[in-house]
């Protein structure tokens, strides 16, 4: 501290030496949003109010006279002051100038530490005047602190512009408890509004547990009566056994600013290394921002129930970016800002624990109750993937509670059970990747897989083409898709059919067949080869064993991150009367100019069935038109 100075009856003193170079680091950089100066403010005054209800457990004199807890917040708009007080147990001489004199010590803190361990845990304490205070410089340009401790006669002023040093001076206080005065900034003439100050009491303390009263006057002389804005029960806090369905409903409504019902509620108390009470919920419905690319996180996260962040990146991963509710707790610093959570190891461990029980909750529905189970991966399924694809951690448990659609059955399937299901012989999971879901269920490839009984995983999601280059396998069997590549399905014998045996083109035949189409095709495709992958459909496109599966190409050239498409494989089907017919002509004299028109039609068709766009349309037409006049003549 530097020297005091006597002036008047006034005693200036000098910040610590680091306090300036932190109020303008806060201004500027810590705090990103001006209004949460009022969270702190509120927060400090219910902290002094539970720390004076349980000093009155044991010591009930100094609740004489005291009346009911609570906080009042007086806006005048024509002299540009704020003021917030409360009846809490307030402040010594020596207390305001440790508390409001340092940033470094908090009173609070030794408050904390002179409790059993039982005390701690019972008490909700917010913390007392700590770095936070000092927000109030972002919007005042001088703060005035009258203040008596409970069961002392003295009361005493601070007075500060925030600029290097403070005066404390006797006052006059006929009560216990604290009353501060902003006097406002120029530009914040808006925190003198009665409902720019009722919207962020709402936002960042209506679970305060004490009633906070707004009083507007000077040009709104009408609502000069003080009005209670805040609900004051913090939910989470309570058992679940005293909490009802329709409250849960309520607060989630509430929090997550939504109409409709959770899906699935998740309450409870982490105790030991880390103390934190989580309330979450699932949404029954999509909420407007869930694909936003910002991705952001919409659960609030509480410090001792003071309102921290409702986006913070690192509470929840963006994979679990529906969920809405609350976190709180009791580990964090309560002045820690959104910038300061970054990397933040409390926060780590906090939400690593958080996101593995939020996954278990899941498995556990899904066994419980599959119905509900799939109702929530219908609207959340999408989202839910994203984190096969960048939460290497938590890969193998999202597998295990992922739901897919698959040939087998118009149900749900999950990963174990296709297993389960799995062919003599079958080696891999088989997948197929595509836009619409009605229109990958009718994709040619799956014609051979169909005809063998084997099982293919339809995936029809955006996000389906990414996670499943990061899942190589599930339970020791890889993951195959079916356009791309050989398709294994040589060792598989077809199911038993009562349709007599196809009659299939010879191999010599279907030799010079593809020979031929290779030549007329040229670079158009990367090659002409026979399948065992379709049985009604004449040919079709693959990439490929090396190349991009067909349905990730398109999305990367929709999005210009590829600059051109790559040539494929054209498969042709010998048991098809058309490919029959073009492998017995290919064998005549001229062939290829006879059979080029036709070649270039079963292209056209292939690239057709895959939704890609035609190279040439008019070629196409005239194509197809002399080929329908040539089989009506």
């Amino acid at each position: 501290m530097s020297e005091q100075t006597e002036e008047n009856t006034g005693e200036k003193r000098g910040f610590e030496a680091e306090v300036s170079r932190l109020l303008h680091m806060m201004v500027h950089s810590v705090y990103s949003d001006r209004e949460i100066f009022l969270r702190e403010l509120i927060s400090n005054a219910s902290d002094a109010c539970d720390k004076l209800r349980y000093e009155g457990l044991t010591n009930a004199d100094l609740l004489k006279d005291n009346g009911e807890f609570g906080v009042s917040i007086v806006a005048d708009g024509d002299a540009k002051t704020l003021v917030i007080s409360d009846n809490g147990i307030g402040m010594s001489k020596d207390d305001l100038i440790e508390n409001l004199g340092t940033i470094a010590r908090s009173g609070t803190a030794k408050f904390v530490d002179q409790l059993t361990g039982d005390s701690k845990t019972d008490m909700q304490l917010i913390g007392q005047f700590g770095v936070g205070f000092y927000s109030v410089f972002m919007v005042a340009d001088r703060v005035d602190v009258v203040t008596r401790k409970a069961g002392e006669a003295d009361a005493w002023r601070w007075t500060s512009n925030g600029e290097g040093s403070y005066e404390i001076s006797p006052a006059e206080k006929t009560s216990g408890g604290t009353e501060i005065t902003l006097h406002l900034k120029d530009d914040a003439g808006e925190f003198t509004e009665q409902h720019r100050l009722q919207s962020i009491v709402g936002k960042y303390s209506d679970h305060i547990a004490v009633p906070i009263t707004l009083a507007i006057k000077g040009k709104e002389e009408a609502d000069a009566e003080p009005k209670i804005v805040n609900e004051g029960s913090a939910i989470w806090t309570r058992p679940k056994s005293d909490i009802s369905d329709e409250q849960y409903t309520e607060f989630y409504r509430s929090a997550g600013h939504a109409f409709d019902e959770p899906a699935m509620t998740l309450h409870y108390k982490a105790e030991g290394m880390q103390e934190y009470t989580v309330l979450l919920f699932v949404p029954s419905q999509q909420p407007m921002d869930l694909f936003d690319p910002a991705r952001k996180n919409r659960v609030k996260l509480y410090v001792k129930r003071v309102f921290i962040s409702d986006d913070s990146a690192d509470l929840l991963p963006g994979w679990l970016r529906f969920m809405r509710g609350v976190v709180d707790s009791q580990d964090l610093p309560l002045n820690i800002s959104r910038e300061m959570l970054q990397n933040n190891p409390t926060m780590a461990r906090m939400s690593k624990a958080i996101t593995k029980r939020v996954i278990s909750e899941f498995e556990k529905l899904a066994k419980k109750d599959r119905e509900k189970f799939l109702s929530i991966w219908s609207e959340f399924g999408p989202v839910i993937k994203e984190g096969i694809y960048e939460d290497h951690e938590r890969r193998d448990a999202l597998l295990k509670i992922s739901h897919f659609r698959s040939t087998d059955a118009d149900d749900w399937t999950t990963l174990e059970d296709y297993v389960g299901r799995m062919k003599d012989k079958q080696s891999a999971i088989y997948y197929i990747t595509g836009t619409d879901a009605d229109a990958v269920a009718k994709s040619p490839q799956l014609e051979g897989f169909r005809s063998r009984g084997i099982e293919v995983l339809l995936l029809s999601d955006p996000v389906d083409e990414f996670w499943i280059q990061m899942a190589p396998d599930y339970d020791g069997k890889p993951f195959k898709s079916i356009t791309r590549g050989d398709s294994d399905l040589k060792d598989i014998a077809a199911e038993k059919s009562d349709d007599e045996p196809k009659e299939t083109a010879s191999e010599g035949e279907m030799t010079t067949l593809t020979t031929l189409m290779k030549e007329v095709l040229g670079e158009k495709v990367s090659d002409v080869r026979v399948t065992d992958r379709l049985t009604d459909t004449s040919a079709c496109l693959v990439a490929s064993e090396s190349g991009m599966d067909m349905h990730l190409e398109r999305i990367l050239k929709a999005h210009n991150q590829l600059d051109q498409m790559t040539a494929k494989v054209l498969e042709v089907n010998p048991s098809h009367p058309l490919i029959r017919k073009l492998a017995e002509k290919s064998k005549d004299k001229g062939a290829i100019d006879a059979l080029a028109d036709p070649v270039l039609l079963i292209l056209d068709q292939a690239r057709i069935l895959e939704g890609d766009a035609l190279e040439d349309t008019s070629a196409f037409a005239r194509r197809l038109s002399a080929a329908m006049e040539k089989g009506l003549a």
